[in-house]
């Protein structure tokens, strides 16, 4: 297993963590992606410890916290053998209190998580999206508390835009509060939206990338393919409700060549698309989800290889997208020597 620093911290990481959002399913919403029980999870976790995957992310919010439940008592008697994330911030209950990232909500939210993963302390926090009203000071000095007393080890944010991220950062420095070092984010062959400035902002200021939905929500798993149905899966059972809109063309024009690359390899598709977001700036790790043993035994082959630069190149060249203004506009104010792909298209 590869380990890479997380950001700025000290943390070691392995590029791989296992999500849980597929366990439980207690709600609708989540009964798409997965219904994962106790005895499951604990044969998944076994498997990832093998692999050398300890590293595990959650969030109080996933089957209103059931998730962590679940994984508390499969990592009984492992714990000290383990790294946790899980996130706060989207309402868990009806009372105008119980969202948000106040004080107040966050206190408590972070000692209901320690309850359900039956652990004193959570190994990185995030804030599972920003929160317009509460201060952004507020939100960093509950955080830099609840860090120095031991409870949490490092914090993130994770759904941030670009501005969010970079004022809590300012926040940080300007009084000495505990600083987010990872940002967890949508990130894909069919999503790069990241790297019009948050990549750019990460690269700045030493703040490493989780990457959940490597996927595409399910879309890259090759089962969708161009004249045909997608087959039996997340998708299917409508596991994709939420995602951004994908043209069709576009995802096909992905997958064929993802498809092509595959081939090259002898890798899967799903392997291929992993091992292309490993070779991209800021990535520590990337999150895999997986509904059983055989899903997830093909995501650990992602890993202990490297696509070619050519690869890469069809990779890129197949998924790439205009970015929006101002960020074309931007385009070769690095005075990078080596063209992008997009301008390579202009030219």
């Amino acid at each position: 297993m590869e380990y890479r620093q997380l950001g700025g911290s000290g943390l070691k990481v392995p590029v791989l963590s296992f999500g849980t959002a597929t366990f439980g399913g207690t709600n609708e919403f989540f009964q798409r992606w997965g219904s994962t029980d106790v005895a499951q999870a604990s044969r998944m976790v076994d498997l990832c410890l093998e692999a050398g995957v300890n590293f595990f992310d959650t969030a109080d919010v996933y089957s209103q916290g059931v998730s962590e439940e679940i994984l508390g008592q499969a990592l009984k008697g492992r714990r000290d053998k383990v790294l946790i994330s899980t996130k706060a911030t989207f309402a868990m209950g009806d009372g105008p209190n119980d969202v948000g990232s106040s004080r107040h909500h966050l206190i408590r939210a972070c000692e209901a998580s320690l309850k359900r993963l039956g652990t004193d302390h959570i190994d990185l926090y995030f804030m599972h999206g920003f929160d317009a009203i509460a201060p952004v000071d507020e939100t960093l000095r509950a955080l830099d508390d609840l860090t120095r007393s031991g409870k949490i080890g490092y914090i993130g944010a994770s759904n941030f835009s670009g501005w969010h991220l970079m004022k809590a950062l300012a926040t940080s420095e300007r009084y000495g509060l505990a600083r987010y070092v990872a940002y967890q984010g949508y990130y894909s062959l069919i999503g790069r939206d990241y790297e019009w400035e948050l990549m750019p902002l990460g690269l700045d200021q030493k703040v490493g990338l989780m990457v959940w939905s490597p996927l595409g929500w399910g879309r890259l798993t090759g089962k969708i393919r161009r004249g045909q149905a997608a087959g039996a899966g997340r998708v299917a059972s409508g596991g994709d409700v939420g995602g951004p809109p994908v043209e069709d063309e576009y995802l096909y024009d992905v997958v064929d060549a993802l498809d092509r690359v595959a081939q090259e390899t002898g890798k899967t598709i799903p392997q291929v698309a992993l091992n292309w977001l490993l070779q991209r700036p800021t990535v520590a790790n990337i999150v895999v989800g997986a509904r059983n043993e055989e899903q997830l035994k093909q995501n650990l082959g992602a890993i202990g290889w490297n696509l070619t630069p050519e690869q890469v190149a069809v990779l890129d060249d197949s998924s790439h997208r205009t970015p929006a203004y101002p960020y074309w506009h931007q385009i070769g104010f690095g005075r990078n020597p080596k063209p992008t792909a997009w301008e390579r298209r202009k030219g």
